[in-house]
């Protein structure tokens, strides 16, 4: 008797510390309904002095996933693939992987800045890319790269960035999807292709950058090796493969602007044309390229990574380029919470409610807080610098970390809306850290505008929907943004 599998879509949807496999189908054609089928963990290692990605274990993982989809009942009608941004793989002349695909937070990028500038002047390629100047863009690790490994860029001849490359690894089949390659900044903005010029005035080999694929784009099957590992065909196909663009795709809110919170925080509106102007550039503000070749007008704020940093070492485990090092607290200036047992984000913000009234703030995009070895010294160290109250007890922390969020957001808002010269109604927040209704209530309190948290699962649900829409099963983004709203749990925050 022949199996009688659901027939469905399943999202790759990949974070940078773990990645999932969710299978999604339509219930009376106005229903979205998922279904996890294997979280598993991603992290780095450290290997020849760089903090790199795990990429082999990770495909691992997703062929995992991909074979418990049969098992637990499935069977996807297409897969597609969404992680991070800016990060690459470089690939021989026989496909083979060169080096290793070194993680964003590493500390190769440092001085890159001066580089870049030397060769290409920061304002010519904010106007032609409009993206933000951050030392985690593809542009300054491929300089970096350039610099200690030119032999690897001079044997590579294809780049793909990490969706593309586990898109490769199913399929064969080499692709530069859009979105993503957008966050390298080396993607011209008004042309939505590679700038030939930036790359030739980097001194990139022009090899690498070739035609760019956009979201709805059918990679091609899977291989058979695959398919005999999984147990089934299926088609690989292109979404939103940023996982911030594939979140937008999931917010409901009508003239709302969007912040997709995780590991960071990156608050925006979808606008038809790029916002290429000098308050933008001067504000430090980015067009992404989003689904249906809208842009992601945002700011790109550091995020919840502050607070599961704070978590990581209080339960004594801290980041260390990639290691996880200590059996104890880093911090010597504030002592742990007096409780037993790990520490979870719920203690965090009951601290944090214990001292509403600590003062100090920093700045949570200062680049000391990408990837300091303690999270906790190096507030205490920015408020010492800044001649700021130093918190004492994790509650004045933490209200210091909180406050400084919202802060950054309502600063965020007011530049958005002074340059496209709009006010817009209220915030739609999605992602996980929409669950931290303690932020969610400051945001609405410290913008002065309502906030709509979810939904949760947004990334992935952005993925799903943009593989249904390219199946038929969805006629358009605002019939799916509909379809997601009836499908959410949406809380409403205001002002107070």
């Amino acid at each position: 008797m022949a199996e009688c599998l659901r027939e469905c879509h399943a999202a790759i949807d990949l974070g940078a510390s773990s990645g999932r496999v969710v299978v999604g189908w339509l219930e009376h054609d106005d229903l979205l309904r998922t279904e996890e089928i294997h979280r598993f963990e991603n992290g780095q290692a450290r290997r020849d002095g760089h903090d790199c990605w795990k990429i082999g274990e990770l495909f691992e993982e997703i062929l995992e996933g991909l074979a418990l989809c049969k098992a637990r009942g499935f069977a996807p009608r297409t897969v597609a693939i969404d992680s991070w941004g800016v990060d690459f793989a470089l690939l021989d002349a026989e496909d083979r992987l060169i080096g290793d695909v070194v993680a964003y937070r590493d500390s190769r990028t440092e001085g890159m800045y001066a580089v870049a500038d030397a060769l290409v002047p920061s304002e010519v390629a904010w106007e032609k890319t409009g993206i933000q100047r951050n030392l985690i863009n593809t542009v300054y690790q491929l300089l970096a790269l350039s610099r200690e490994a030119p032999d690897e860029l001079a044997e590579a001849r294809a780049l793909l960035m990490v969706p593309d490359y586990l898109g490769f690894l199913l399929t064969g089949v080499k692709a530069q999807e859009y979105t993503n390659a957008t966050t390298t900044g080396l993607v011209n903005a008004r042309e939505r292709a590679w700038d030939a010029e930036l790359i030739a005035g980097y001194g990139f080999p022009k090899r690498l950058f070739g035609a760019l694929s956009f979201p709805g784009t059918v990679l091609g099957s899977v291989k058979r090796e695959v398919e005999a590992r999984i147990g089934y065909a299926t088609d690989v196909v292109l979404v939103v493969s940023h996982d911030t663009g594939s979140a937008y795709v999931a917010a409901s809110e009508r003239d709302s602007l969007i912040l997709s919170s995780g590991t960071w925080s990156l608050l925006g509106v979808e606008l038809p044309k790029p916002e290429l102007t000098l308050p933008a550039r001067d504000a430090n503000f980015t067009n992404e390229g989003g689904y249906a070749k809208t842009y992601r007008f945002l700011k790109n704020i550091m995020g919840l990574w502050m607070i599961q940093s704070v978590r990581r070492e209080l339960n004594g485990v801290a980041y260390v380029a990639g290691r996880e090092g200590v059996d104890r607290p880093l911090s010597s200036q504030i002592p742990p919470l007096a409780r037993e047992g790990q520490v979870g984000f719920g203690d965090l913000i009951a601290a944090a409610q214990g001292a509403p009234d600590f003062p100090s703030l920093v700045d949570v995009d200062d680049e000391r807080f990408l990837a300091p070895a303690s999270m906790m010294e190096a507030i205490c160290a920015w408020c010492a610098a800044h001649a700021e109250p130093l918190p004492s007890t994790v509650g004045e922390l933490m209200t210091c970390i909180y406050h400084s969020l919202a802060s950054a957001y309502e600063r965020a808002v007011h530049g958005i809306e002074a340059i496209t010269n709009h006010r817009y109604h209220a915030i739609s927040i999605v992602g996980g850290g929409c669950q931290d209704a303690h932020l969610n209530q400051l945001t609405a309190r410290e913008t002065g505008k309502p906030v709509i948290a979810g939904p949760i699962e947004a990334t992935s649900a952005g993925n799903l929907a943009v593989q249904m829409i390219g199946a038929g099963r969805i006629p358009s983004l605002a019939i799916a943004r509909r379809i997601i709203a009836n499908s959410s749990e949406l809380v409403r925050f205001d002002p107070a």
